[in-house]
């Protein structure tokens, strides 16, 4: 399902126009954007937690010269699916 396909379930589903339902998905996207750039956890019960975890500086390998490389460290957004997400078959 890409973004449009989204748009387009949350306003049959809940009743809104595509517009409504398009203002309502970028408006959470800015929302929990900006709370995870702060390194606040964006949680929903039942779907799963977006956070902001520190990934250490590491060594790598540069797959066409076969030449060692240094990847820095950076901060990445992790996520962990909720129970009914996690038991989906």
């Amino acid at each position: 399902m890409n973004k449009a396909e989204l748009i387009n379930a949350i306003a049959e589903n809940a009743g809104f126009t595509k517009v409504d339902a398009k203002k309502a998905l970028e408006t959470f996207l800015t929302v929990a954007t900006g709370a995870l750039k702060k390194g606040e956890k964006v949680s929903l019960v039942g779907f799963g937690t977006f956070s902001v975890v520190k990934r250490a500086a590491r060594k790598g390998r540069n797959p066409q010269t076969k030449k060692e490389i240094k990847i820095p460290a950076k901060k990445v957004v992790k996520f962990k699916a909720g129970s009914e997400l996690a038991t989906i078959k």
